[in-house]
């Protein structure tokens, strides 16, 4: 495992992490681009601390202006889905891999040689505890843990896991957890309890038609710890 200080931890503060994942092909009406960023600024202005841009049917060229466009805002962690060159061009916060990006290992190692900014976050997804402890000892900055509930993006990766089963992993590592998979407003508290460092979700915010109930939803959240 590499030496703790030579890799960020996404060190969540006094209040728990809500992440916003991107799927454009799911948000009610129009479903282009401009809605999209119209979409993560809604979830800056509610207050989200992170975004996690998770396009991978995009072009690189698509994809890098909607990242640069979403890193301009200023007010919110901009995490890119699997495309570490993205990530790092638009000088987004981090780089976000699932099941089939390049080993996690292999991407930290070439980013804690000097090829990213110090604070450059690699998270990893994973669906076991063996994952989770797998993702800590490549030197991940954060790990997602799920589904905890039934959803329907999350159907290929099996039968939900549950509380309990988030509870058990979140012991066992010392990264933070990021419970996802059906986490809303009306269940994230037992995540939280259950000691997720926080909460990813994309229909939560993507079908929210209010701003003002997704910030008071978020503030909610926020408050739990």
């Amino acid at each position: 495992m590499p030496a703790k200080d030579s890799q960020p931890i996404a060190q969540p503060t006094a209040r728990p992490i809500v992440c916003y994942v991107t799927d454009r092909k799911a948000l009610p009406g129009e479903k282009s681009l401009s809605a999209l960023l119209d979409k993560i600024r809604v979830a800056a202005a509610a207050g989200v601390d992170w975004v996690q841009i998770r396009e991978k049917d995009l072009p690189a060229r698509e994809l890098l202006a909607l990242v640069r466009d979403a890193v301009a805002l200023g007010s919110v962690r901009i995490i890119v889905n699997d495309r570490l060159d993205v990530a790092l061009a638009a000088g987004a916060a981090g780089v976000h891999l699932g099941h089939a990006s390049v080993p996690a290992r292999e991407v930290v190692g070439w980013c804690r040689a000097g090829n990213a900014p110090a604070d450059f976050l690699v998270g990893v997804s994973c669906h076991s505890l063996e994952g989770a402890q797998e993702a800590e000892s490549a030197g991940a900055s954060y790990t997602y843990f799920g589904p905890i509930y039934e959803t329907p993006s999350k159907i290929p990766f099996g039968k939900p896991h549950g509380v309990e089963e988030l509870a058990h992993v979140a012991k066992a590592v010392r990264i933070p957890v990021i419970a996802i998979g059906g986490v809303n407003e009306s269940n994230a508290a037992e995540c939280i309890r259950a000691g997720a460092a926080g909460i990813a979700a994309i229909r939560m915010i993507q079908d929210a038609s209010d701003v003002s109930v997704l910030k008071k939803a978020i503030e909610a959240i926020h408050q739990l710890r």
